[in-house]
């Protein structure tokens, strides 16, 4: 076995300290499992290179931390531009003005590289929902949201959608049975599901995913409050997709995101990023960033990724339960985030990380779902790439209403009619998620033509979501 002294490792330009300690131990440890000297050496300079790959790995997580540690830190000013960086507005007509100042001082931080605003655009923290932001090497705990990897997953059955009507009374009952939904909910005992997530070992990299692995188990397959949703629905497919001829066809749609894990991540990140940064305008406190040089910045985004594999199989949980509960399996599936952060490269060849906080990814020949109200309906597009809105499109309807306007505006009476008239049957509901409190969707949709084509129209039929304020 080849021994890595400390000697060797200062000649490959390992500093001095506490990292040549866990360096040889590491060395040390390859070397036993059979690796020559050269791969070592590679091995430990794969760490140094990328330490943020690798705090997961239970040899070398120690490693990358202290690389990280150690690495030379370029802190970015915290002095806003004068003025904000261009960026392009679709649907600009049903923007308010507040929006685009939320965006304007988005566009303002020193670390803002290019941005876009879709027509759903409505007030959110610090970046608008609806907003799209690059920055250089940076993440933005509010950019990406409180609810991280919020987003729809479509699954189609290769039945007629009039089997809804046939049955309508075992689909309501699968929906009511097999979802739940609310800010404590979750599923106790036998009735708990089980997803290879749970054990997927990023929940061991920080003693916060540690803290919260338990309760993923317990929230896995169920929903949120507010425009969060099941429905069952029928869905015409204008085109051959996914080895499914154009026709209608049953479907079940769903939006929700990671639960409390996504929400304390948030929460803990975002906190710590305005601590770094006491000195940024109070404008834009909500927007402050962590350096993905930093071990803060490669642990918010270890988390960030974890709650989106999280998230996803929360709604492949929830699909599978209520598709069982009426004996269908799915033939197609259609999902997408669009609270979340990617890493990007512009035109320019510059390497950018991409925010959307209410957008869905519309590259090109991507699929994504963008979602109506409960009495309107959605849609599943393709993206067209366009680099100017960087590669993004809306994620629904946006709000036309804020959600205290809507309660004392919009009458239980004239939210039932609306459905009534659009054939749904709702399940739980409050009135703020009334169709009238959104824009319409057709609009929506009109407004961004140039960023995506329409693959089929989702149209609601059965749809459940979080009760009424005080019947919980």
């Amino acid at each position: 076995m080849d021994i890595i002294t400390g000697k060797i490792l200062k000649l490959n330009n390992w500093p001095d300290g506490k990292i040549i300690g866990i360096a040889k131990n590491v060395a040390t440890q390859l070397s036993e499992e059979g690796l020559e000297r050269e791969m070592v050496l590679a091995r430990l300079d794969t760490v140094r290179s990328n330490p943020g790959q690798f705090l997961t790995d239970p040899l070398l997580a120690d490693l990358a931390r202290e690389c990280l540690r150690l690495h030379p830190k370029e802190e970015a000013s915290t002095e806003l531009r004068e003025a904000p960086l261009p960026y392009p507005i679709w649907g600009r007509e049903a923007i308010d003005d507040g929006y685009l100042a939320q965006m304007d001082n988005a566009m303002r931080l020193p670390v803002s590289v290019a941005g876009a605003l879709m027509p759903d655009a409505h007030v959110g923290y610090g970046l608008p929902i609806g907003g799209v932001l690059a920055t250089h090497n940076a993440v933005i705990p509010y950019a990406v949201g409180v609810d991280i990897a919020c987003r729809m997953r479509l699954s189609l059955y290769e039945v007629s959608p009039h089997l809804m009507g046939q049955k309508k009374g075992l689909f309501e009952n699968a929906l009511l049975e097999q979802t739940a939904f609310g800010m404590g909910a979750q599923w106790k005992g036998k009735q708990r599901a089980e997803h290879p997530v749970l054990d997927d070992p990023a929940w061991e990299a920080t003693r916060l995913l540690q803290s919260l692995q338990d309760n993923a188990a317990r929230q896995l397959g169920t929903s949120g409050t507010g425009n969060h949703f099941v429905e069952w629905g029928s869905f015409r497919l204008y085109e051959p997709l996914l080895g499914l001829k154009p026709g209608e066809y049953l479907a079940l749609l769903s939006h929700s995101g990671s639960r409390s894990v996504g929400f304390k991540v948030a929460d803990r990140y975002s906190k710590l990023a305005m601590e770094k940064h006491p000195e940024l305008d109070k404008s834009v406190r909500h927007l402050a960033w962590l350096s993905l040089d930093s071990e803060e910045g490669q642990e918010y985004w270890l988390s960030m990724e974890l709650a989106g594999r999280f998230a996803s199989a929360n709604h492949a949980i929830i699909h599978q339960r209520v598709a069982e509960a009426v004996g269908l399996r799915e033939t197609a599936v259609v999902e997408n985030h669009h609270n979340f952060a990617w890493q990007q490269i512009l035109p320019d060849g510059q390497t950018v990380i991409v925010h959307r906080k209410g957008a869905t990814p519309a590259g090109a020949g991507v699929l994504g779902v963008i979602p109506g109200s409960m009495g309107d309906a959605g849609y599943v597009v393709r993206g067209r790439g366009v680099a100017d809105s960087l590669e993004s499109a809306s994620h629904g309807a946006g709000r036309l209403m804020s959600r205290k306007t809507a309660l004392n505006s919009i009458s239980k009476s004239t939210r039932d009619g609306y459905l009534k008239e659009h054939g749904v049957t709702l399940l739980g509901g409050g009135l703020d998620e009334s169709p009238q409190a959104y824009k319409p969707i057709e609009q929506v949709i009109a407004a961004q033509q140039e960023l995506i084509e329409m693959v089929g129209k989702f149209s609601p039929r059965i749809v459940r979501m979080a009760d009424e304020a005080g019947e919980f």
